[in-house]
């Protein structure tokens, strides 16, 4: 179970939701930021429990921040990895970092585009 995410898009609103579940986890709406890229205009977590459990508010925003940087768009991201743990640190007092960083991102399935072939 190292994949954890589906995520996708519909219109300006990104949706991920956790792959073994089905459930949606985090909704972001996005707008056009300086310089041609997006940026996240309001964001929204599961409540509920029973679907998503979640560590605090602070928490919440870095690891959605951090499923986009490097599941999604494949980057590094190791501000928003060290951050991770240190919520992660003050919200349970879990040492255990690199476990609980694989537990909640998974890892990217490589993306294969197929090109037709032109003679």
């Amino acid at each position: 179970m190292d994949e954890k995410w589906n995520i996708y898009v519909e219109e300006n609103r990104l949706f991920l939701h956790r792959s073994w579940t089905g459930y949606l986890a985090y909704e972001a709406a996005f707008t056009k930021g300086d310089g041609g890229g997006r940026r996240i205009t309001s964001a929204l977590v599961e409540s509920d429990p029973e679907r998503y459990r979640s560590a605090s508010a602070d928490y919440d925003r870095i690891t959605l921040e951090l499923v986009i940087s490097a599941i999604l768009l494949d980057e590094g991201a190791e501000d928003l990895r060290t951050r991770m743990t240190a919520a992660l640190r003050a919200d349970t007092g879990s040492t255990a970092a690199a476990v609980a960083q694989h537990s909640v991102l998974g890892v990217r399935t490589p993306q294969t585009t197929t090109r037709p072939h032109h003679p």
